[in-house]
């Protein structure tokens, strides 16, 4: 149990390691073996944190939030040790993430990326928005790139040089959440219109999906791809998700409309069609590409809030409101998951 609502869950790249933050300002850390070992990072303070994420090679761990400092522990010794506090005049740091190959951390401050090397503990670009504040930033898989989200248009400097004019993607009202699909050929973007974009990278005519019944709070690829060769796409809005598969030239969607409160977050099991959503209905429902539901998970009575797959897909990990942190295993061919 965390003391508040659980706001962010990670696993290392290895899987040894989960951690999670909340709402008054936590960080706790486990090793997952045979037993599960817990250790306090950050006690809390009342100020939420709402980004938690490792380095590619799970060297260093970074948390941010409400008060604008931007932490990052070195993890490689015995005990974790915090090795950079950037202050950043008290904006709230919403968005988070670490390159897929290399410990370059990037997030957003009002109109502007600032991107640190972890490394040696110094500034390696500021990325100026200038139309709006920063709303949503994500790598491309190979790291060559980063794609921010804004007002009308989804900006993506290359990383070569962070210097050059980017490449700019038009949205008609304001993208709120970008992902690059996990082969780099997609980049999907939610927008405050209600609406998907998938812009297929080189092919200048995007896909448009429409009709939810309200904001979109999570939109997620599977890691493999299906007949077709691409990969799946799932969205949640209000009580439903949405799984499209891709079809000749076109998008089919799946609507499972299984939650009964607001689903808060998506995640496919690796290397499957497995879709994990949890919603504030306090289940984790689990289903193959969406089209039908293989087990519903509970241990949340006030709703989850987050919930994240071992890089392995042999366990799951969700949080929930009252801060409660629950681990489901898989058991043997047939008997789906339990709690750890």
């Amino acid at each position: 149990m965390l003391s508040d609502y659980v706001t962010a869950i990670a696993w290392s790249p290895q899987g040894q390691i989960l951690a999670a933050c909340s709402a008054h300002g936590e960080v706790m850390m486990w090793l997952v073996g045979e037993g599960v070992e817990g250790i306090s990072l950050l006690p809390g303070n009342g100020e939420s944190l709402d980004c938690l994420a490792f380095s590619w090679d799970g060297q260093f761990l970074a948390a941010t939030g409400q008060n604008g400092e931007v932490k990052i522990w070195r993890l490689q010794s015995q005990q974790p040790e915090l090795v950079i506090v950037r202050q950043n005049d008290g904006t709230w740091i919403d968005r988070m993430v670490w390159s897929p190959n290399a410990n370059l951390l990037a997030f957003s401050l009002g109109r502007i990326v600032q991107i640190w090397n972890a490394e040696i503990g110094e500034l390696e670009a500021i990325l100026n928005f200038n139309t709006s504040s920063v709303l949503d930033i994500n790598w491309h898989p190979n790291g060559e790139s980063l794609a921010v989200a804004g007002y009308q248009e989804v900006k993506i400097w290359m990383a070569e040089n962070w210097n050059d004019e980017p490449c700019v993607l038009p949205v008609d009202s304001a993208s709120l959440m970008i992902t690059w699909s996990p082969d780099g050929k997609y980049i999907a973007s939610a927008n405050m219109d209600r609406s998907i974009t998938v812009l297929e990278w080189e092919n200048p005519n995007p896909w448009m999906m429409r009709g939810f019944p309200g904001k979109i709070r999570d939109l997620t690829w599977s890691d493999t791809a299906t007949k077709s060769g691409a990969p799946l796409l799932a969205a949640a809005s209000a009580e439903g998700v949405v799984v499209w598969e891709k079809k000749s030239d076109d998008w089919e969607a799946q609507v499972l409309p299984v939650h009964q409160d607001t689903v808060r977050s998506l995640q496919f099991q690796p290397q499957t069609h497995l879709l994990g959503s949890a919603a504030e209905d306090g289940w984790v429902c689990l289903s193959n590409k969406g089209k039908r539901i293989s087990q519903v998970l509970d241990g949340a009575a006030n709703g989850f809030s987050c919930l994240s797959w071992h890089p392995q897909g042999h366990l799951l990990a969700a949080g929930g409101n009252n801060g409660e942190l629950i681990i489901w295993k898989k058991g043997k061919r047939g008997q789906g998951f339990g709690k750890k």
